[in-house]
């Protein structure tokens, strides 16, 4: 498993579309939080704190994280190579949860820059370090949480075909409506009765709370529930190569 999600890892690496997924992330982040006036810009808002940037953070992470995982198992269909992979001493569980793996550290390898924006916010803060540490690193837990899910589900959108692009929109769609569809569905006026269960089959409403720094058990499990689901299914469709 260490080899593949070390070759994985390299391999994204080694491409210039890397670096520009991720230093689109990185300055489209900086642009809302620093240079763009408005209701997100920190310096406008006048508060030490950086929930502006944990609003924003979801939206980017549908582009971001989608097309990270778009060429997990788009690629190895496309060039044939998705046979030489099965041929391996791995497991389908193993081959997926190391393409899972490899996915989800190169999204966090994205988001540690970010700290830069807690460094800026202590030093700004009057006095000097009056910031709410645990609440931010409290909503850091909560977007990895989120990127999870969305790695996982990417992932499963990798398997469904060979062309990257593909694969990328579905992802994006899929997490799209996972993140904010139910809260739309919800919304319906006939199904009004249904608000909050309907609310609670979404994303945002377990991840809102942590964004604030609120860390709750049940949503960790609902985390870790949606998470393992859309392995297991990207599990299953790997067996049938």
């Amino acid at each position: 498993m260490y080899n593949l999600i070390y070759k994985e890892i390299s391999s994204f690496f080694s491409s210039l579309a890397a670096y520009v997924v991720i230093g689109v992330f990185l300055l489209a982040n900086g642009l809302f939080l620093w240079l763009i006036p408005g209701g997100d810009n920190i310096l406008d808002g006048g508060y030490a704190e950086m929930t502006a940037f944990f609003n924003i953070a979801p939206q980017l992470f549908l582009f971001l994280i989608p097309a990270v995982c778009m060429r997990l198992f788009s690629e190895e269909k496309k060039s044939g190579t998705i046979d030489l992979l099965l041929a391996r001493p791995l497991s389908a569980l193993k081959i997926v949860l190391s393409k899972y793996l490899s996915a989800f550290i190169i999204v966090v390898i994205a988001v540690i820059p970010t700290l830069l924006y807690f460094i800026s916010i202590y030093l700004l803060a009057m006095p000097v370090g009056n910031v709410d540490t645990g609440a931010i690193m409290g909503s850091y837990i909560g977007l990895f949480a989120l990127s999870s899910i969305f790695v996982a589900v990417s992932l499963y959108a990798s398997s469904l075909s060979d062309n990257q692009i593909v694969a990328f929109i579905i992802g994006l769609i899929l997490c799209f409506i996972l993140y904010s569809g139910f809260d739309f569905i919800s919304s319906i006026p006939f199904l009004l009765d249904w608000e909050n269960e309907l609310k609670y089959l979404g994303i945002s409403s377990h991840y809102l709370p942590m964004s604030r720094g609120v860390l709750d058990t049940r949503d960790l499990i609902w985390f870790i529930v949606i998470t393992s689901f859309f392995v297991y299914i990207s599990k299953k469709r790997i067996e049938k190569y």
